[in-house]
């Protein structure tokens, strides 16, 4: 199943992105930016570990992780978390846990439907959702 994640993928729609940002800390100016950005995902597995290569004209960011390994992360606007990723029914979940006051736990589910790959996000009651659709 996780296979099916494997590839390229580009950003086609963000819903109530903005607002997720704005929880979990994420300044005016950095999110006026991402709100502009049509990033392209690049997933990579090999077992149990995975690489997330998000790429666009702003900043390059790639996350690299063991499923069910904690790590520290430190996301594209520059927080550290905790993080760590499991794979269920066929869907990639990240936790991340703040480490330092003033920082948000958040939730990412992944999942494949049909030709896109969905993210939806979660802090504190503030969800987001972005889609994806592969890449030619």
């Amino acid at each position: 199943m996780a296979q099916q994640f494997v590839g390229k993928w580009n950003l086609i729609e963000s819903d109530n992105f903005d607002a997720y940002m704005k929880q979990v800390g994420v300044g005016l100016i950095t999110r006026k930016m991402a709100a502009t950005l049509k990033p392209l995902l690049e997933i990579s597995v090999e077992g149990d570990h995975w690489k997330l290569h998000s790429q666009s004209t702003f900043k390059n960011v790639l996350t690299e992780f063991d499923l069910g390994k904690e790590f520290e992360e430190t996301t594209a606007d520059g927080r550290v978390l905790k993080s760590t990723f499991t794979f269920e029914d066929g869907k990639l979940i990240q936790v991340q846990k703040k480490i330092k006051d003033g920082d948000k736990d958040s939730r990412f589910v992944r999942y494949i439907e049909g030709d896109k790959l969905i993210m939806e996000m979660e802090s504190e009651g503030v969800k987001a959702k972005r889609v994806y659709e592969r890449a030619q």
